[in-house]
């Protein structure tokens, strides 16, 4: 299979793991992403059968909304009972770097309320150690570039994402030549930096279940 081709079948694969949970009232978290678009595209099949959505971005809400698919503000929704969404890198652990479409934020909302995650993406995204995809920091504009002092201090090489604004208003940085071995005290200790909105790092919070798309066919596998 082309890479292509893994998230496509991953998209699938996800398609058939929830049709048959699917219940009047079942609310499902939409990502955002080229695999969580296929997804999109892919619940546009069975739009009949679902109640609800909520959506990690305005890119991923208005392209729900294109296939006739009813979108709703997280708020206003009791609760999410799966989020789909794709990662740009995974360990073994299913822990994640998440962040390289700048929906870093609301996607990190949207596992926080979600009873699953369910994480779709190709093999070229796991990995032994994290950090090889630069890490993704959104932070407070005004901030820029005190956070960018203290990422260097941590050992990374931050670099601004020029041109992008998140959907809440704010800035990037990503974070080059930055080893993560430690996934869950590099979550805690970056998000503590004063004017940091949240970092890419799904640790705290991982997912699920993978379902990783691979030259042999889709893979399920379960945190370790």
């Amino acid at each position: 299979m082309t890479q292509d081709e893994m998230k496509q079948a991953v998209a699938d694969a996800a398609l058939a793991c929830i049709r048959p949970k699917l219940e009047s009232n079942t609310v499902l978290g939409i990502g955002t992403g080229s695999t969580a678009n296929l997804f999109i595209d892919a619940l546009a099949g069975i739009k009949g059968l679902i109640n609800a959505t909520v959506a990690s971005s305005e890119a991923s809400a208005a392209r729900l909304k294109s296939h006739g698919i009813v979108v709703y503000e997280l708020n206003t929704v009791d609760q999410v009972d799966f989020y789909i969404d794709g990662a740009d890198e995974c360990n073994a652990a299913l822990q994640l770097i998440k962040g390289g479409g700048a929906a870093l934020t609301r996607e990190k909302i949207m596992t926080a309320v979600a009873e699953e995650f369910i994480c779709i993406a190709d093999e070229s995204k796991l990995v032994h150690t994290l950090g090889q995809f630069p890490l993704p920091v959104e932070v407070i504009p005004m901030a820029r570039s005190h956070v960018a002092r203290e990422l260097v201090k941590l050992g990374g090489d931050p670099i601004y994402r020029e041109g992008v604004v998140t959907d809440n208003g704010n800035v990037i940085l990503d974070v080059y030549n930055f080893s993560i071995p430690q996934p869950l005290a590099t979550e805690e200790k970056i998000n503590n930096i004063t004017g940091v909105v949240t970092n890419g790092l799904f640790a705290l919070k991982p997912a699920d279940v993978l379902l990783l798309g691979t030259t042999d066919g889709v893979q399920t596998i379960y945190a370790e």
